[in-house]
């Protein structure tokens, strides 16, 4: 057959337009066959995909083609993280509502999806911001408020003065207000609705040993130093004048040692013990932004006027203000000792408090002057009846001795905390309470769910949410008693929209529940989970901290969501991360246009191990480009010479050797750590190799060759393998035709080199066919031209033979 032309464009528009059919990927239980998830996750619809995404979806792509290829029931579903403030912010920047903006940014993504024809079932497709999935967030947030799972308290926000309004995290640059970059931003105390995931804590961090098979230790070690348990003491500080302070310690063997006490700024007592020349010092310190990353701070404090009791010596110390320490850790109060805490002794010898070691190493003495912290464990002195004991047992004997008179006891805390879930935005899941004077806070009744978000509101981006100024949403009467209420006017926190997501997607149409419970027992846990890395302590808690709550209210039986999680690497470009304010941002449509989608597909898995970061370089991925014409040109030009008569020679015996070990190779990769750049490398290699051998190869092995090539390239480029199956006279989807099975003795080589080694050095290599016995390869050593000359005059003690691999000879 004439060699063909390789036209991506003219290829892909061609089975793009046919890929169109609803039931090509649709999935549905079937007990007869193993079923797999592969699941990335969903993106948040900002109007454009960016080559991060196509890295992400070409990684999960490839994996769901090849599992249909090896007979799985693949469920590969895809949805929208459709709330957010960007949404909000582009209302403002561009006059457009919110739900229009983002209705219009989820077709743009969604067809550039279909045209790099990535595998999903459109079928299960879910938005967060329709009413269809936002009833169920305020159904599980209901069913919570029943079980005390969810609570309102008062909690610090960002505040700007100006705009009057809260601000999120992402809306304060520099301490400033985003709009206003010359305001300072303040911390102010609002009534918030929290989730009580500390509930969950000892859950969160006991069940991820079922992980630790599946997911990334880096993820699970970022986990657990999140959830952050620690055992300690609580101990009970009276104050002088009245009230007592609870400090969290993890070193109570120390607590002789105790020169001060500091508390955080928010701490409840923190005001009324601050004298009046120094509130306005107390709420600097406060507003200060920098305190989000107390490892960055430069320790600052001051001395508040007052005093408390150390109970186990009656000693009185200075109560402290202190920027470094946390309300989110322990109590909000620590007890210094600086002669054992580097923090500690940071912050008291800037300002002169008092040193005191009590604990000193085994093997030595109690110092009398301390250059520096001595933060081990040793034994304890100048601590009373204490004195002379190892620390472990003096930690235990106070304990007991703290419980025995009533000021303190042993305590576990967790650095996680409860999540905060009020937002003061408009494009959120409205919370579905009422605030009514007579009867208080009411929830909203399950039968009037959903609270839809009204689509006429006015966003200013100043003073309280949008929600607040639209009285046909406030003004509502009282679901208990029918008088005159308000509904609550905050909205949930976008990451409740992506903590159970991907339940949905197995029974997205469900109008009576979130969904049936039968359909989440055949699906889950989901096989494969592919995101980033940096979701690893908020998504990923949440959705773990969901799925407990749901297994608790008899929703499913699953304690985990994912059973594997992959964290793939970053998309750079020039060494930085791809981003607008950079300037270098690379557009997929362009690569698209120019290349094709395999070959943008095939280079994001091409350029990098996929959990590693890749570097963007044009000229390579016009190398993906120009290996994808060679492919085309060589099954194109052969398709005739498949069957024709003639006997297999060397190059059939060296063309099927490659074929084979080439797909031995890619088998392993994706069934084990998806190196997919090697598996394409291996791929160039084995085309090389057929380009080598093509003219004296026979029609008996051709076609054995085309196929197999094909069918290795479906998962990795399956516009041409499609093509390519169909000019190969085959029908049916390619994805859907079985995974070839490599034959060992065809991938064998016919000679194994084999290393010869003299007193454990290598001397030489030699080539000997396979099953060579060892006393002829014994012989092959001994005479090799490298090798004879060095045991001139020596005497051979002993040969070591390991067939196929080694010859030692251990010469005197």
């Amino acid at each position: 057959m004439p060699e063909k032309t390789y036209d991506p464009n003219a290829i892909e528009l061609k089975w793009a337009a046919r890929w169109e059919d609803p039931a090509l990927y649709q999935a549905s239980a079937d007990a007869t066959r193993p079923k797999y998830y592969v699941l990335e996750m969903l993106p948040y619809p900002s109007g454009r995909l960016h080559m991060g995404h196509v890295r992400n979806y070409s990684i999960g792509d490839a994996l769901a083609r090849y599992m249909w290829m090896r007979g799985y029931n693949v469920l590969h579903p895809m949805g929208w993280d459709a709330f957010g403030l960007p949404a909000e912010n582009a209302a403002l920047k561009n006059n457009r509502q919110p739900r229009e903006w983002t209705l219009s940014n989820i077709e743009h993504m969604k067809k550039q999806m279909k045209r790099l024809g990535f595998s999903y079932d459109w079928a299960r497709e879910v938005a967060t911001c329709e009413p269809e999935y936002y009833r169920w967030n305020q159904w599980f947030f209901l069913k919570m408020l029943e079980k005390d799972l969810a609570y309102r308290k008062d909690s610090l926000v960002n505040w700007c003065p100006e705009c009057a309004t809260v601000l999120a995290n992402e809306q304060v640059v520099e301490g400033c207000c985003w709009r206003h970059e010359q305001t300072p931003v303040e911390q102010r105390a609002l009534e918030q609705w929290f989730l009580r995931t500390t509930a969950y804590s000892d859950a969160l961090l006991d069940e991820i040993k079922q992980l630790e098979a599946g997911w990334p230790e880096r993820v699970l070690t970022m986990q657990r130093n999140w959830i952050g348990r620690s055992e300690g003491s609580e101990v009970d500080f009276e104050v002088e004048g009245g009230g007592t302070l609870r400090v969290f310690t993890t070193r109570i063997d120390t607590i002789f040692g105790a020169t001060c006490v500091i508390l955080a700024p928010e701490h409840p007592m923190a005001a009324a013990l601050v004298r009046a020349e120094d509130k306005a010092r107390l709420k600097s310190i406060i507003d200060d932004p920098g305190r989000k990353d107390p490892k960055q701070l430069d320790k600052e404090g001051f001395f508040t006027g007052h005093y408390a009791i150390n109970p186990f010596n009656g000693r009185m110390v200075p109560i402290w203000i202190g920027n470094f320490v946390l309300m989110g850790y322990g109590t909000g109060t620590i007890m210094a000792v600086p002669a054992h805490d580097e923090r500690d002794f940071e912050f008291c010898t800037k300002y002169g408090i008092e040193v005191r070691p009590v604990v000193r190493p085994v093997d030595d003495i109690l110092p009398l002057v301390v250059g520096s912290a001595f933060p081990d464990e040793g034994i304890v002195e100048s601590s009373g009846p204490f004195s002379g004991l190892p620390s472990a047992e003096a930690r235990r004997q106070m304990n007991a001795m703290a419980a025995e008179k009533g000021f303190g006891k042993s305590a576990i805390t967790y650095r996680l905390k409860d999540w905060g879930i009020s937002r003061q935005r408009y494009w959120g899941t409205p919370i579905p309470v009422v605030h009514c004077k007579a009867c208080g806070i009411v929830p909203v009744p399950e039968s009037e769910l959903p609270v839809r978000l009204p689509l006429d509101v006015q966003i200013t981006g100043a003073g309280d949410s949008p929600l607040a100024s639209h009285a046909g949403f406030v003004n509502t009467p009282c679901p208990r008693c029918q008088a005159p209420a308000r509904r609550e006017t905050d909205t949930m926190d976008t990451f409740i929209d992506s903590s159970w997501y991907f339940y949905r997607y197995c029974d997205n149409t469900n109008s009576g529940a979130p969904f049936e419970s039968s359909r989440i027992a055949y699906w889950f846990p989901i096989d494969q989970y592919i995101g980033g890395v940096e979701h690893a302590i908020l998504h990923l808690i949440y959705s773990r901290f969901w799925t407990k709550v749901m297994r608790d209210l008899g929703l499913i039986s699953n304690a985990e969501p994912a059973r594997n999680l992959f964290t793939q690497g970053m998309v750079l470009k020039d060494g930085a991360k791809m981003s607008k304010s950079l300037g270098n941002l690379v557009d997929p449509d362009e690569i698209v246009a120019r290349f094709g989608a395999d070959t943008c597909r095939l280079y994001t898995l091409f350029a990098a191990p996929p959990e590693k970061d890749m570097d963007w370089n044009d000229s390579s991925v016009e190398g993906q480009s120009r290996f994808l014409g060679r492919v085309y040109r060589f099954v194109t030009r052969n398709v005739d010479r498949r069957g024709v008569a003639g006997e297999p020679g060397a190059a059939d015996r060296r063309a099927l050797r490659k074929l084979h070990q080439t797909l031995k190779k890619i088998t392993g990769d994706f069934d084990g750590r998806w190196h997919f750049n090697t598996s394409i490398a291996a791929l160039m290699e084995l085309v090389n190799e057929l380009y080598l051998v093509e003219g004296e190869m026979t029609g008996s092995s051709m076609g054995s060759v085309l196929n197999t090539l094909v069918l290795m390239l479906a998962p990795l480029a399956p516009y041409m393998a499609e093509e390519l199956w169909e000019e190969l006279g085959h029908q049916g989807p390619v994805f859907r035709q079985a995974w070839p099975v490599f034959d060992e003795d065809l991938a064998r080589e016919d000679e194994a080199e084999v290393v010869v080694q003299i007193n454990g050095k290598v001397r030489a290599r030699i080539l000997a066919a396979h099953g060579t016995p060892g006393e002829i390869l014994e012989s092959m050593a001994l005479e090799d031209a490298k090798v004879a000359p060095q045991l001139e005059g020596r005497q051979v003690m002993k040969v070591i033979v390991v067939p196929g691999k080694l010859v030692n000879i251990v010469i005197r």
